[in-house]
């Protein structure tokens, strides 16, 4: 290729030759520009799959269990260890009236005399010892009707008790033991059917159908309370939104989440977004403050929203550790970890409020470290000749969130009543994944819904501290127990 010196006109170069090296000339820059661009989109292509191979729980969204057995991440826990360190433990006391009592003599062939025979005078001491052990045993209750006539000469006969409608049949405690196995303990119908075979006698044919019919009577008694439960989520000064996928019959679902720290309420739909919330029908009443992981269909709701910073805080971390020029993301991690400590002290204080300039100073530093992010991350300009939305990086688009978003990203650093992240409803989500991982999957909508409505039933009691077990017999005793709404 000839030297652009070369190019200029010269006597010795005919025209048509000068007009063809420019042409050449142009052609090759041409070629060039192109190559840059196409260097520029792999090395930017090679940057974004280092960056997906390099996920783990620690840095992203996803969850513990996908890591690599092979691939340790590293200690990425913001929570304090909660050991038995400096804690007084608690032996179990023993019982003023057991259920059976044994003495133990003394062992024969001790003393001579009592060898040859002779009686010994014995007191049994104030020392002893009790053994719990767990006795699971069926009880089988045969009801008997009678006939009689009066004096009058009428006849009379005797009915059987509500409730009893088959010659054999299982009780309440037999039902709710079903229930409580199959839908709290997340056991698959089989296993169960052979569990309560093998320690109870109770012969329940292996196949699901009749635990399913229990279930479908365990839910149809319980959507009464869970409306109860239901109602107390929209009214909630806050609470937390979240989904995650279900498999119901081979199709993918999605299991939205309403939960606070005393109720929870699920619902199966099979379309994912908008369409699942809007159908659940209690974020268009809902009128608190909604914390959820900045998820485009919950920002359409007209109420106070609220970003879960654990996610923030993962994608700091996957920036500070892909790009060491990027120093303002360890700034923000200890920025928003500082910001959480000093609302911790403040609820330990019972404060309503930050002091003010506490939150101002804590907004400033937020602010200016938002100014140096922008200066090293710049928007990406359009490219001549393309349309569209121009495709950012991970550290532009996160920078644009936290400034376009700041109210929603410190909305617990204005209301104490918030928390930093939405741990309680990813929290509440593990049964429902627990559930789908020991039975593979729910082998009809109907039983979905049946489970959704008895596990946000029985999760609001266990948040309230209530019998399982016991509010599970009531249930089939034609009583639910309801929730506590204070």
């Amino acid at each position: 290729m000839p030297e652009p010196h070369a190019l200029t006109h010269s006597p010795e170069i005919p025209d048509d030759e000068l007009k063809r090296l420019r042409e050449r000339v142009a052609e090759q820059a041409a070629i060039i520009e192109g190559q840059t661009a196409t260097i520029e989109q792999m090395h930017e292509r090679i940057q974004e799959l280092e960056a997906r191979l390099a996920k783990d729980s620690h840095n992203s969204s996803r969850p513990p269990s996908s890591d690599s057995p092979f691939k340790k991440p590293p200690p990425r826990s913001r929570r304090q260890p909660s050991g038995q360190s400096g804690r007084r433990g608690i032996t179990r006391p023993l019982v003023d009236a057991p259920d059976q009592c044994v003495i133990i003599p003394p062992l024969p062939g001790t003393c001579a005399c009592v060898r040859g025979g002779t009686e010994i005078a014995t007191t049994v001491l104030a020392e002893r010892c009790q053994v719990v052990e767990v006795v699971i045993q069926r009880e089988v209750i045969e009801y008997r009707i009678v006939s009689g006539t009066y004096t009058c000469g009428r006849a009379q006969r005797s009915t059987f008790p509500a409730g009893i409608e088959a010659p054999v049949q299982y009780g309440p405690s037999g039902s709710a033991c079903a229930v409580y196995m199959t839908q709290y303990q997340q056991l698959p119908y089989q296993r169960t059917a052979g569990m309560l075979n093998e320690l109870a006698g109770l012969a329940i044919s292996p196949g699901p159908l009749p635990l399913q019919c229990v279930v479908r009577v365990a839910a149809t008694r319980l959507e009464a309370p869970v409306t109860v439960i239901r109602g107390a989520l929209v009214a909630a000064p806050v609470a937390h939104a979240d989904g995650a996928s279900w498999r119901v019959n081979g199709t993918l679902y999605w299991l939205p989440v309403l939960s606070t720290n005393r109720f929870a309420a699920y619902f199966p739909h099979p379309k994912r977004g908008t369409e699942a919330l809007d159908a659940f029908g209690l974020l268009s009443q809902f009128v608190g403050v909604l914390v959820h992981d900045h998820g485009s269909a919950c920002q359409r709701y007209q109420c106070l929203h609220a970003f879960c910073n654990a996610h923030h805080l993962r994608k700091l971390i996957a920036i500070a550790e892909r790009s060491p020029s990027q120093p303002w993301a360890t700034d923000m991690i200890t920025l928003l970890c500082q910001a959480n400590a000093v609302v911790g002290e403040a609820q330990a204080q019972d404060l309503e409020t930050l002091p003010a300039s506490n939150g101002e100073h804590l907004r400033t530093r937020y602010d200016t470290i938002l100014s140096k992010a922008e200066t090293v991350n710049p928007p990406r300009p359009c490219r001549p000749g393309t349309r569209g939305r121009v495709k950012q990086s991970p550290a532009c688009n996160l920078i644009r969130r936290l400034r376009d978003r700041r109210n929603e990203v410190l909305r617990f650093l204005t209301d104490l009543r918030v928390p930093f992240d939405n741990n309680q409803a990813e929290r509440d989500l593990r049964m429902p994944k627990l559930k789908q991982k020991a039975s593979d999957c729910f082998r009809s909508g109907p039983g979905a819904r049946d489970f959704a409505i008895i596990c946000s039933y029985l999760l609001t009691l266990r948040k309230q501290s209530d019998d399982l077990f016991n509010s599970l017999v009531l249930t089939f005793q034609g009583h639910p127990p309801m929730p506590q709404l204070e």
